[in-house]
């Protein structure tokens, strides 16, 4: 699985992206609201990403936040939602703007976006209410846990660790407190989970 990308953006071209990793050229597809927050050509680029393993292709998608990816996880997770017009939704609502909508219940709201019919909104609300109750509570501590550093690159393993956490169960803050008990530097994303569960129990 590849989870993140760092490099040099060597092409940009809606909604495709050419990130040159030591000389690797990785073809991502983004939504706009990447698109939107990228450097100029030939800049360095850090992307969290998603890889879609087909018989007939390898897709890999791109993301320039942690709550981006992770709503965008939780919308090709329903029914008849898939990885294409999971990036239309993106691309015309913020994460934000979209879990509020369907945590409203505002399915009208949703029909305004591209590729989203009634009967789909309707589907997306009630598949992702229950998934999203903790969604601004969620995102604000993975953003405010990258501004204090453990998303920061030489802090992956730590980031990892608490996309993990999470995805157990835990709350965000907890998982992040968790986190900041660990003393973090040189272990991998396993073995910080595993000490920050040890630290639960002791």
């Amino acid at each position: 699985m590849i989870g993140r990308l760092r490099g040099i953006l060597a092409e940009k071209q809606p909604p495709w992206l050419l990130i040159d990793v030591h000389g690797v050229g990785y073809e991502v597809e983004a939504p706009m609201s990447t698109f939107y927050q990228l450097p100029a050509t030939g800049s360095e680029v850090t992307l969290q990403t998603h890889l879609v393993v087909r018989e007939d292709a390898h897709q890999l998608y791109g993301f320039a936040s942690e709550p981006e990816r992770r709503m965008f996880r939780a919308l090709i997770k329903v029914s008849g939602v898939g990885a294409k017009l999971a990036l239309t939704i993106l691309s015309g609502s913020s994460a934000d703007e979209f879990a509020r909508c369907v945590q409203e219940g505002d399915s009208a709201a949703l029909t305004r976006l591209p590729g989203v019919g009634k009967k789909t909104a309707e589907r997306l609300v009630v598949e992702m209410r229950d998934r999203l109750t903790d969604w601004a509570e969620g995102a604000a501590a993975l953003v405010a846990a990258e501004a204090a550093g453990i998303a920061a690159p030489a802090e992956e393993p730590a980031r990892e660790a608490l996309s993990a956490l999470v995805a157990l169960g835990y709350k965000p803050q907890e998982a992040s407190r968790m986190i900041r008990a660990v003393e973090t530097a040189g272990l991998a994303s396993e073995e910080i989970i595993r000490a920050a569960l040890k630290g639960m129990v002791d």
